[in-house]
């Protein structure tokens, strides 16, 4: 298995070499750091005034100007953004199930994304989800020198990240590469993600058999995280639930990271590593050509 992750390092870092890590369309309030963004966040170059609105920052406010006016007024500050960013693999058992095109999925896009950020003028460093949110050896370094990447985890990410939250780089650019099959509230973990961060993006990997499985009958399930065996029949029905389960558990985390402010896409493995055609991160404006 480690010289298939080797391979697929290589094979992420070649299609990432393409593209370049996108700037923030819009961040988390109270990012700062060495290269200017788009939005007004806590740098100290002023930019200007507006009336202040419920949930601005008090700390914010022009009481010179609310002395002459009568008026609630707040300072606004260009946003900076830290060239750096951060990229988590999720490196539960679920990512390895038979066939590994999560795996290679999953494995390529950080790699793509690191390649991207060098491309940027960013720096990298990738974490792995296991006991705890762990840097990757070498995870710093050129995607092809990573190491010790293994998918055997019984721990999902939001478990990972309360055992040992990750040290991120603040207000750089966050990226969870998962399949997300977990019943955590989304909002908690883009919570912890976003903490401090200029961006977030989350990208969901999934197989051909997580979206349409392919057997029906009976059939023998075990749990990849908890070892836990259940018998079930799978009919038309049955498998008409489950895809509806399934797509409402996309929505639930495309609408969580709508409120959190961070991108989601959802993306097909075996699609994915067909071509690495990495387009549709490029229309959700996380990479530019």
């Amino acid at each position: 298995m480690a010289h298939e992750i080797a391979q697929f390092l290589i094979d992420g870092q070649q299609a990432g070499a393409r593209y370049a890590l996108a700037a923030p369309r819009r961040a988390p309030q109270g990012t700062a750091g060495a290269q200017l963004g788009r939005l007004a966040g806590e740098s100290m170059e002023f930019m200007d005034h507006r009336e202040y609105q419920p949930g601005d920052d008090l700390r914010r406010l022009d009481w010179a100007a609310y002395a002459r006016s009568d008026k609630m007024i707040v300072k606004l500050f260009r946003q900076e953004v830290s060239p750096h960013l951060d990229v988590v693999i999720d490196g539960s058992r679920s990512m390895d199930l038979p066939g590994g095109g999560k795996v290679r999925a999953a494995v390529g896009l950080a790699a793509a994304l690191a390649a991207a950020a060098g491309n940027a003028g960013h720096t990298h460093r990738a974490f792995l989800t296991g006991r705890g949110c762990q840097p990757i050896v070498g995870g710093g370094e050129s995607p092809s020198l990573w190491q010790g990447l293994k998918f055997d985890s019984p721990e999902a990410p939001p478990d990972s990240f309360r055992a040992l939250p990750p040290a991120w780089r603040p207000r750089g650019i966050r990226v969870l590469i998962s399949d997300l099959l977990w019943l955590d509230d989304p909002l908690l973990l883009l919570s912890a993600l976003g903490d401090r961060a200029a961006a977030v993006h989350v990208i969901q990997v999934l197989a051909a058999d997580d979206d349409a499985p392919p057997h029906r009958g009976n059939v023998r399930l075990v749990d990849s995280e908890s070892d836990e065996v259940e018998e079930v029949f799978l009919d038309a029905a049955a498998l008409a639930r489950y895809r509806a389960k399934l797509q409402n558990h996309r929505e639930n985390w495309r609408r969580a990271a709508r409120q959190a402010g961070a991108a989601f896409v959802p993306l097909a493995a075996e699609v994915l590593c067909g071509a690495w055609d990495l387009s549709p991160l490029v229309e959700a404006g996380i990479l530019t050509l």
